[in-house]
């Protein structure tokens, strides 16, 4: 095994199993698409590394020692459980297959991945999941997760890691239509003031509201009722009526499809925050499994907030 881990050492290897094989340095070349004296330099080498003689050299044939052709079987399955190895990495590379631990926002994963979790076990047989609802910032690294999928721009802490950005979000008002008959639709973001907010002190700017139309900025500190570190919290009550509340197209989308809540102060919602992220480890090469996994996210997430 040591020779493997020597500058050359695999040539080296393939080199000699190869003469050894086809009895002459010229056959063994053509195999190997390699000048012959540099099969025969290659052999040499190692020769000199192990301090033996494996090969038995006349101006007529090429011949394995005793202790050469010992060496050559053991090298031979050797390599031949390299190839067997590579050739199983290859096929786990091309085919989806094995564990994917992935951490998501408990109310995005809650709403977004959960639901698409069945249908993608039913696609893809050999894949596993293991998934970890939390809000909590994860080291993708220290533990171990193929993906980590996050919300915003503050998610993108760790500069070392690959963010692949996935889908973009807008921020918007709502209300409930119960609410806006008892108390007025605001016309303008000022009006705000006069209402009953219900806050998210997750927001980035967080106690304002940052809201933006045609590149008009106007920022509302609103006198809140209800604020709560939970992004559900201030929705549910502005469902039930309670008062106005900023939050994201992807969280407010169903109840707005279901008549429950109504965009106030259309095209004023918040800036955008930045996306919906899939944080990777380091590195170029992505398992496919993983890739798979993240591309189906993203389809997903495209068709739901396209309805």
């Amino acid at each position: 095994m040591q020779e493997l881990l020597e500058p050359g050492g695999l040539e080296e290897l393939a080199a000699f199993v190869a003469v050894a094989e086809a009895g002459s340095f010229a056959e063994a070349s053509k195999k190997l698409g390699r000048d012959a004296s540099v099969v025969s330099r290659r052999v040499s080498q190692l020769e000199q590394r192990l301090g033996v003689r494996l090969l038995s050299r006349t101006t007529r044939r090429v011949a394995l020692t005793e202790v050469g052709a010992i060496y050559c079987r053991r090298v031979q399955a050797l390599l031949d459980e390299l190839a067997s190895a590579s050739q199983e990495a290859s096929d786990f590379a091309a085919s989806p297959q094995g564990l994917v631990r992935v951490s998501v926002p408990v109310t995005f994963g809650r709403q977004w991945i959960a639901p698409l979790l069945p249908s993608f076990l039913a696609r893809h047989p050999q894949i596993r999941i293991d998934a970890r609802f939390t809000d909590r910032f994860v080291d993708v690294v220290a533990e171990g997760f193929d993906v980590a999928i996050r919300v915003g721009a503050r998610g993108l802490r760790d500069s070392s890691l690959t963010a692949r950005r996935l889908a973009s979000y807008r921020n918007l008002l709502v209300a409930a239509p119960s609410y806006l008959a008892a108390h007025g639709t605001p016309q303008a973001p000022t009006d705000l003031v006069d209402h009953a907010c219900l806050g998210f002190t997750g927001h980035a700017a967080w106690p304002d509201w940052p809201l933006m139309k045609d590149g008009t900025r106007r920022t509302v500190r609103p006198a809140c009722s209800l604020i709560a570190d939970h992004s559900e919290v201030p929705l549910m009550a502005a469902i039930d009526g309670a008062g106005i509340t900023l939050t994201a197209h992807w969280l407010a989308g169903p109840a707005i499809r279901a008549g429950q809540l109504i965009e106030v102060l259309p095209g004023w919602g918040g800036k955008e925050e930045g996306g919906v992220y899939a944080i990777l480890p380091p590195g170029r090469l992505v398992p496919t499994k993983t890739r798979v996994f993240v591309e189906e996210v993203t389809q997903a997430i495209k068709a739901g907030w396209s309805q």
